[in-house]
């Protein structure tokens, strides 16, 4: 079976989740005696595609012009579906990154594919794929499989699964730019994070989140300004963000953002179950909360039975401490 990858390119740099797509893609390969091969679409990109022989990717291809240094997701995909039915590739993967999640189903209508995605897991059983992906806000979990010789796309959610090093020198071809100048199409000009917004609870190592107990958006300001203190993002569970407290960019949880930072601390968030399965991976998770009983100190490395409002303004003071001294 022949694999492609899409690697995603944002500011000259290829994004932590393409690799960990590319790892997990790499290693049913392996399993299935197939092949995977990696693409990218944008302006000077072949001077990092090389950068995917991290995972084992032997090949990269590259879609470069002056005319793709802008993103446009109907013409992006159509490239990525015009060269997969080309090139006979059985399996098209993105992360389920924003932009991910923008191109796979516009492949998929591109190219007359099924889709499976935000998959959690990646197996072969029996010789046939298997895709999981969770549903009813993480109560249960779907099993899909994909038939010998059926073509598909699939995305898969960004920090579940490990980037597995396997370094090898990677060629990379470059592909001449077709006329799609018949396609219409929409461009980015540009992203832009808001007035002073902290690191994207996606990509942070350390991370400070607020819930219910926060009793209000008011209180919020003393997270962020742990998260500052030690160079992490602020993020929040579905109750707060659902109250109108943060924006949606900070939620954490089965139906916001999946995180696997080495550091997890939750202030007055009960350990809900769609906010578990978007935490319960971190390294090292902190609880704070009075009750005794909340469901997140059955995950927690350490808990912390509390006033979160007495708790984080010391915790605060010792970890700025730290700081200070090296």
């Amino acid at each position: 079976m022949k694999f492609l990858v899409y690697f995603e390119v944002r500011e000259g740099q290829i994004k932590k989740a393409s690799f960990e797509t590319a790892s997990a893609v790499k290693k049913i390969a392996d399993e299935t005696k197939g092949e995977v091969f990696g693409i990218l679409i944008g302006k000077d990109v072949s001077s990092i595609a090389g950068i995917i022989g991290r995972v084992g990717i032997k090949k990269a291809f590259v879609f470069e012009d002056e005319s793709l240094s802008k993103l446009s997701n109907s013409l992006f995909s159509k490239i990525i579906a015009d060269f997969a039915k080309e090139q006979g590739f059985d399996g098209i993967f993105f992360s389920a990154t924003s932009q991910g999640k923008d191109l796979a189903p516009l492949v998929c209508g591109f190219g007359d594919l099924p889709y499976i995605s935000d998959c959690t897991s990646l197996e072969v059983e029996e010789g046939k794929i298997t895709f999981v992906k969770p549903i009813y806000s993480g109560k249960g979990l779907l099993k899909q499989q994909a038939e010998n010789g059926a073509k598909f796309v699939a995305s898969l959610r960004p920090n579940v699964f490990p980037i597995l090093e396997a370094k090898t020198e990677t060629e990379v071809e470059k592909i001449p730019a077709k006329d799609y100048s018949s396609i219409k199409s929409a461009v980015v000009e540009g992203i832009e994070k808001g007035s002073g917004e902290l690191l994207d609870v996606a990509e942070a190592d350390i991370i400070i989140s607020g819930g219910r107990g926060m009793k209000g958006p008011e209180n919020f300001p003393l997270l962020a300004e742990l998260a500052k203190t030690v160079g992490g993002a602020m993020g929040a569970s579905r109750a707060a963000v659902d109250a109108g407290w943060v924006p949606h960019s900070h939620q954490v949880g089965q139906t916001g953002k999946v995180v696997s930072p080495s550091l997890y601390i939750a202030c007055g968030i009960s350990g809900a179950i769609q906010h578990l399965a978007g935490m319960s991976s971190s390294k090292v998770i902190v609880a704070i909360n009075k009750d005794k009983e909340a469901p997140i100190f059955n995950v927690a490395t350490y808990g912390i039975v509390g006033d979160l409002f007495e708790v984080v303004p010391h915790l605060k003071e010792e970890l700025k401490a730290l700081k200070e001294q090296g």
